[in-house]
């Protein structure tokens, strides 16, 4: 479908609204800054990344909370929309935000693809934006911009470290099962790279539609061609699913099984004993024994009666973030180039440990080994330290 018509509305929805203005006599901006900022939350509310659009929000609401509603001195009215994770509505909701709603901030999203749509829009229009989650690689490499920030992960920094983490198990000859979507696509690529260029062999890639969760066929052929490990990314409804179904599968035990932490960061709790020996590696774990992560998860349980998770923390630190530029322009939110100058220079006390951002605004974080292990998401140590995205094709 061509985006021309969605263009030319939009267009001629500013035009319109400029005129309006002059017409009306009303000035543009206010004078001075702002007492109030509009922050838009673009995210999954419903369908199986739910939980994940609501742990993020709930995350941004607690810091905010703990900054006294305030961020740099200027208070937050939200907007929310539900994105569906459906790539198709994507411009339309990110130029509902911006355009119609008219957000200062936007905060968005989970799936990769509707967050590659989604900043294409921001970036055109300007936006100030903060991805809290979508790992797609070219948010930070070909589509990066000076208003773009991340405070999750590239999907190449989560998992490429994971390939010497599985060549030194012993594995050498792995099978791969992911959703076939530009985040279960960069996923397996990252991990491959490390992987066979350590010699490393890929026995057979499976690539499931998103967001099918019937499992058992390939499960099925897995068994039968026994490789030395499975490599596999799911995340929410689909990652409860896979790992039960793997389990159901009598493939627990018997074919190790890893990924990045997505697979079990927010299911651990309902997957039970079928999660049990996993291994993932993550920028976060909740095992971390930091003061910040310590008073974090209890905040977030008592605020929410949820246990706290990855997606939470990042959007517990994209609240950070934000408040860090706007305490640098004193709540002015139309100072952009000292607050983007603020935001890329902020090093963010977060509780997976402390991290800055890369010239690209991806942050530079450790990736965490970790293993289920009596139903406890255990650290076995750091897989890889300051990790930075190559940031390929960046040219802001």
């Amino acid at each position: 479908m061509s985006d021309t018509p969605f263009v030319a509305n939009r267009r001629q929805f500013l035009a319109t609204t400029a005129a309006g203005l002059a017409v009306a006599g009303l000035p543009r901006f206010a004078i001075g800054a702002p007492t109030r900022i509009k922050v838009g939350l673009m995210l999954p509310y419903s369908g199986t990344f739910a939980l994940l659009g609501n742990n993020i929000t709930d995350g941004f609401r607690l810091r905010l909370a703990e900054l006294g509603e305030k961020l740099g001195g200027v208070e937050v009215e939200f907007v929310r929309v539900d994105d569906e994770s459906a790539p198709p509505k994507a411009k339309d909701n990110a130029a509902k935000l911006i355009v119609k709603d008219k957000v200062d901030v936007l905060i968005g999203t989970v799936h990769s693809g509707v967050a590659e749509a989604m900043v294409q829009v921001a970036k055109e229009e300007g936006t100030l934006t903060i991805v809290p989650n979508a790992g797609s690689n070219r948010i930070t490499r070909e589509l990066c911009a000076q208003n773009i920030f991340r405070t999750s992960f590239s999907n190449w920094q989560a998992n490429h470290p994971c390939g010497d983490v599985v060549l030194k198990d012993g594995h050498r000859n792995v099978a791969l099962i992911s959703w076939n979507y530009a985040a279960g696509k960069e996923m397996m690529e990252a991990f491959k790279e490390s992987f066979t260029a350590g010699g490393g062999k890929i026995a057979k890639e499976f690539m499931p539609d998103f967001p099918k969760d019937e499992f058992q066929a390939y499960l099925t052929e897995i068994a039968s061609i026994k490789p030395d490990a499975v490599y596999t990314f799911f995340s929410g409804g689909g990652a409860l699913k896979f790992i039960k179904d793997y389990a159901a599968a009598g493939l627990q035990g018997k074919i190790p099984l890893y990924g990045p932490g997505f697979l079990t960061d927010g299911v651990l709790a309902a997957a039970g004993p079928a999660a049990e020996g996993i291994k993932t590696t993550l920028h976060y774990a909740h095992a971390l024994d930091n003061p910040v992560n310590v008073k974090f998860r209890e905040a977030f349980k008592k605020a929410t009666g949820r246990e706290a998770d990855v997606f939470a923390v990042q959007g517990y630190d994209a609240a950070s973030l934000l408040a860090q530029g706007l305490t640098a322009v004193k709540g002015d939110i139309g100072a952009k180039k000292a607050l983007y100058a603020a935001m890329e220079k902020a090093e963010i006390d977060s509780p997976r440990g402390k991290f800055t951002l890369s010239k690209a605004h991806n942050p530079i974080q450790d990736i965490y080994l970790r293993q289920v292990k009596n139903g406890q998401e255990v650290v076995l140590g750091v897989a890889a330290k300051a990790v930075n995205d190559p940031a390929t094709g960046c040219k802001a």
